[in-house]
């Protein structure tokens, strides 16, 4: 018989070694995501950008003989009800929702930054006052407040930017100043006050760039964000016009054809939002992962 001293000593190191080959497969699937994620971003990114030039077809021809066929090798996405190429069309859809996106993703982030930044270090009775501020914005549902927006002006691709952009930058307001206040209590910064600086010299060169990153996540997860909500409002038939192509309103043309059985025309722009999300998504979590370590199970959305 073995001794259970003998079997504790041998099947400890087993034990040990499982645990920590738990951290190499864990390390592998995240840079392998990150690796996918990467490469569907810049496919997307490089489809939107170069597609349009290089591909000498319009995307407003309407071939009627062609209408609504299903994907083949000459139309791999099908077409719609006029007899559009459908990737073409998703294609130049994407390109108008990454630029609403992309667009409203930088001015919500620059209003939220300034804001955040502003109540964070200046505190007191001007920091209550914006905080109840975005309270009562943030009361209000972001799709309801866009429509309400969208409808002062007619439909385009700048109100819709405005319409995302004033909806979205109070989620970045808060994350800025909890981090302002964070960075308030650090032996630096009391040293710098100490040492006879301004509010201003402090929030300017040391508060300020010490909430850069995580404003910058904000600004990378607000773009799909951003392209959800464009296509919510175009599918309502209140964000760009029904000709322009964008992906909302591709699926929103597409309602009767989905009701007939023929799914295509819906599909592929569904896919077209669905994707980039998840490769961003992807990315940014793996940046957060990066810049906040203890906090890798979190993502702001």
């Amino acid at each position: 018989m073995i001794p259970l001293a003998d079997t504790a000593i041998k099947t400890e190191p087993r034990a040990a070694t499982a645990w920590r080959s738990a951290g190499p497969a864990r390390r592998s699937t995240r840079t392998l995501r990150v690796r996918v994620s990467g490469a569907l971003v810049a496919l997307t990114v490089l489809a939107a950008l170069l597609v349009p030039p290089l591909v000498q077809l319009d995307q407003q021809a309407v071939d009627l003989a062609a209408k609504l066929l299903p994907p083949s090798w000459e139309h791999p996405f099908g077409t719609d009800d006029v007899g559009r190429d459908l990737l073409l069309r998703c294609v130049y859809g994407l390109r108008v929702s990454l630029l609403v996106g992309v667009a409203a993703a930088l001015a919500a982030t620059v209003v939220g930054t300034a804001v955040g930044a502003a109540a964070g270090a200046l505190g007191g009775w001007f920091d209550r006052g914006i905080m109840r501020l975005v309270d009562t914005f943030s009361s209000v549902p972001h799709l309801l407040l866009g429509i309400f927006i969208v409808a002062m002006f007619r439909p385009g691709v700048w109100p819709v930017v405005v319409s995302v952009a004033l909806t979205h930058w109070l989620s970045t307001a808060r994350i800025v100043r909890a981090e302002v206040l964070s960075l308030r209590s650090r032996p630096y910064i009391d040293a710098a006050v100490s040492g006879g600086a301004s509010r201003w010299r402090v929030a300017v060169r040391h508060l300020l760039p010490g909430v850069l990153p995580q404003a910058a996540l904000a600004a990378v997860l607000m773009v799909p964000h951003a392209m959800w909500h464009e296509s919510a409002l175009s599918f309502l038939g209140l964000g760009l016009p029904t000709h322009t192509a964008s992906l909302g309103t591709l699926i929103q043309s597409a309602r009767g054809s989905l009701l007939a059985g023929q799914w295509w025309p819906t599909l592929f722009p569904g896919l077209f939002i669905i994707v980039p999300t998840l490769a961003i998504a992807g990315l940014a979590g793996a940046w957060r992962e990066r810049i906040n370590p203890r906090r890798r199970s979190e993502l702001m959305l």
